[in-house]
């Protein structure tokens, strides 16, 4: 038999099958990998051969991110970036830093900071004005739902006492009435919509930027949740067509085109036209994207009842549904219907059942195709709705990190939804054991793209090092379903039937980690480290010790 041109040997191979087998040898020739097995895939070593002593160390599938927005966040690490601070004084530190290194720019953008630094999570205009006076300022919070903006930005926008909120917003007021400088969703574009666009060439170095990082950490392949013009990140088409044309692509990637929620299904013959053109190379826009409703912590999230006021009763706000439910049924049908798979955000108990019921529209019109449509993030689901999405062929769309006690969780969220409610978020053991598809996504710039930290977060629920107790323990997996809702389930939602699992004819897209996370205590998860990263062979990226 022809000789490998790469081995991988010496130690175990987590091969994500359906039994969970492992092997301890893996060998690659091309693209594909072409055994598996144990001391007699060494029969494939050749003069030529790369040899890969695993030394004990583990060999998983790569991971697949499939919910994450890498060229907003490619783009916010060269910005002003706040993110991984919680503190007032340091958000005051590199704002200041940021705007005297840039005096030329004309704004000042950039974002990550986190709603817990402030009361209510609402900053104030006044904050920045002490800042930076002279030139507008918008920074978008880590969760993307909403953006903090000085007096300038507002003066540009017209923005009074007496702009109206939008339908799909909420203007943040002072006592007077006057905008305080925070955007709360739809009303992020007041401002938003005057920030100079980035560059195409600004964009594909975002995009190169992030990509290397989401190397770094074993993602060989992800689905971008945005990809088209929108309120929330960059349009990202311009960047991921030039990848593709000069072969600096090296990851696969589904791009979930945006939903125009101000438009209705006249848009569809335009997001089939996009397919086409967004379609070559390691690029396909096969899937397209609907924001079903905001977050919790702005009780935007779209709710089956109200939420709670501080003082604990009911309010008169359930959240805001983007999409009307009927119009949304008929529009998913449509979509199906011309071979769209639909990824949803939908975070609150009703918007999830709004969605599940459009996918079930879609089955009774069109018939069970294979569209695969998933659900992301799931923070509140009701009891009713978890074995839909086995009997829909949903998957569920995890953002693990987020199912933790942090201020954020315990002092904005669950006050406001009340016992029963905050009892049934990210309820991912109930959907395991109902047996649906999970795949996982981080969400970043969100949260951290970082897999491993997410597979910590799902067997733990709690956060690396964190004192606090496990938030809902009963809600946790397994490492191997974590691992797999990261490998094989991220590959069922791309569509990438080749990657996800080692086996002979996969792709060999592999990762090697530093260690076996399964020998050591679930507590040691997050201590683990990629080592190489391949894509399809190539090595795409390599740890400075290895």
């Amino acid at each position: 038999m022809k000789a490998a041109d790469v081995v991988f040997a010496g130690g175990p191979v987590h091969t994500v099958d359906a039994a969970r087998t492992r092997a301890t040898a893996v060998a690659v020739r091309g693209e594909r990998i072409v055994a598996v097995g144990h001391d007699e895939v060494r029969d494939l070593v050749g003069p030529d051969t790369e040899v890969v002593d695993l030394a004990g160390r583990l060999l998983v599938p790569g991971f697949q991110d499939a919910h994450v927005h890498p060229v907003g966040g490619g783009l916010e690490l060269g910005r002003c970036d706040l993110s991984g601070a919680v503190t007032l004084e340091e958000y005051r530190r590199r704002i200041r830093a940021y705007a005297d290194a840039h005096p030329d720019l004309p704004w000042i953008t950039g974002g990550g900071w986190s709603l817990e630094t402030f009361p209510g999570g609402t900053p104030t205009r006044t904050e920045l004005d002490a800042l930076v006076p002279d030139r507008p300022v918008h920074l978008a919070n880590r969760d993307h739902h909403g953006a903090w903006v000085n007096t300038r930005a507002l003066e540009l926008a017209g923005i009074t006492a007496a702009t109206p909120d939008p339908v799909d917003g909420r203007i943040e007021r002072e006592a007077g009435g006057g905008p305080s400088g925070m955007l709360q969703e739809g009303a992020m574009r007041l401002v938003g919509d005057l920030v100079p666009a980035p560059t195409a060439e600004e964009e594909l170095e975002a995009l190169l930027r992030a990509q290397a990082l989401l190397h770094s950490y074993g993602i060989t392949a992800w689905q971008d949740a945005i990809v088209g013009a929108n309120p929330v990140t960059a349009d990202g088409a311009p960047a991921y067509l030039a990848a593709v044309r000069d072969g600096s692509l090296t990851a696969r990637v589904v791009g979930a085109l945006w939903w125009d929620r101000a438009r209705g299904a006249e848009q569809i013959p335009e997001l089939v036209e996009r397919r086409e053109r967004l379609t070559g190379g390691r690029l396909r826009a096969t899937s397209v994207k609907i924001m079903q409703d905001g977050i919790a912590e702005n009780h935007t999230a779209a709710m089956l009842g109200p939420y709670l006021t501080a003082c604990g009763h009911a309010s008169d706000n359930a959240g805001i549904s983007f999409v009307d439910p009927e119009a949304l049924r008929a529009y998913v049908t449509a979509l199906d219907a011309t071979g769209f798979q639909v990824h949803f955000h939908a975070l609150g108990d009703r918007a999830v059942r709004e969605a599940l019921d459009a996918v079930e529209a879609a089955r009774r019109a069109n018939g069970w195709t294979d569209t695969r449509p998933h659900l992301a993030h799931l923070q509140v689901v009701h009891p009713d709705d978890v074995p839909r999405f086995r009997a829909l062929g949903a998957a569920a769309n995890l953002q693990p990190l987020w199912a933790v006690h942090e201020p954020q969780m315990d002092e904005l969220t669950i006050p406001f939804l009340g016992a029963e409610r905050a009892a049934r978020q990210y309820p991912f053991g109930d959907l395991l054991r109902a047996g649906a598809t999970l795949v996982a996504g981080s969400d970043w710039p969100v949260s951290s793209p970082d897999p491993i930290q997410g597979m910590h977060v799902a067997v733990n629920r709690r956060l690396p090092g964190a004192a606090a107790p496990a938030f809902l323990p009963g809600q946790r997996l397994d490492l191997g379903t974590a691992l797999a809702a990261y490998t094989a389930g991220g590959a069922y939602a791309n569509h990438l039937d080749d990657t996800g699992t080692i086996a002979p004819g996969m792709l060999a897209d592999l990762v090697v980690l530093d260690r076996d996370p399964f020998a050591g205590p679930p507590e040691e998860i997050a201590a683990t480290r990629v080592l190489r990263t391949y894509v399809g062979g190539e090595r795409v990226y390599a740890a400075d010790d290895v």
